[in-house]
């Protein structure tokens, strides 16, 4: 069986198109595995779920050949754990960064593997459900954490722009007290990482969300997040 040529390009572009909506999302967030890399994976996918299904076609079922063509596709799934391990780092004790994105990468390239099989609603109810959760669950789950958890905040701040100075009057603005500000290379060269540490009976005084829309519109902070105990 030949898969027609209209069909292949848009089993195609179908991954490439989804594969984006996903990317766009961790793209805005400066996250290393961005656009193209998520099109990318989403569109290697696709091909190899094709050529798993159909580039075998004219020797599968022949005398003397015994082929598992779907061994093809089924590495894709293990494969894919290369790329995502990459975008896994560990900053420190207790610190992780990637996790998310390695996880989204992971389901972009089942994405692409469900486009190459022609099963489009899938593929299509999926990236909604991912993008959903990229962008929409995170604001949720900050909004109704336990404050008892909440101890402080994680700023990704621009080293030229962004002084200490000012990050401590937006706390004194805000009537936040803190224990500790700490201050320490990012893996990007021009980027710092500040681990704010809150006193212990400023939690309850604390919001965290308007604490970290706050802090996002200082020029220069790139990612607030929080630190939990």
């Amino acid at each position: 069986m030949i898969l027609p040529t209209t069909e292949l390009l848009i089993r195609l572009s179908a991954a490439i198109l989804l594969g984006a909506i996903v990317g766009f999302e961790r793209q805005k967030h400066e996250w290393a595995a961005g656009l193209r890399t998520h099109m990318l994976v989403c569109l290697g996918a696709a091909l190899i779920m094709i050529v798993s299904a159909y580039g075998f076609a004219g020797v599968v079922g022949k005398p003397g050949y015994n082929l598992d063509p779907s061994r093809v596709a089924a590495q894709v799934v293990s494969g894919i754990g290369f790329l995502g391990a990459g975008t896994i780092l560990f900053l420190r004790q207790e610190v992780v960064r990637g996790l998310t994105t390695a996880a989204g990468l992971w389901t972009v390239a089942a994405i692409g593997l469900a486009c190459g099989g022609g099963l489009y609603l899938a593929a299509g109810f999926t990236t909604i459900a991912v993008w959903i959760i990229l962008a929409l669950i995170k604001p949720l789950e900050t909004r109704f954490i336990n404050k008892e958890k909440f101890k402080g905040f994680t700023i990704r701040l621009e080293r030229k722009e962004v002084s200490l100075q000012h990050i401590e009057d937006a706390l004194r603005e805000n009537h936040v007290k803190y224990r500790q500000i700490s201050v320490t290379p990012a893996f990007e060269e021009d980027l710092d990482e500040m681990r704010i540490s809150l006193e212990k009976n400023a939690f309850s005084n604390v919001d965290p969300m308007a604490m970290i829309e706050t802090l996002r519109k200082l020029k220069g902070v790139r990612e607030v997040t929080l630190l939990m105990m």
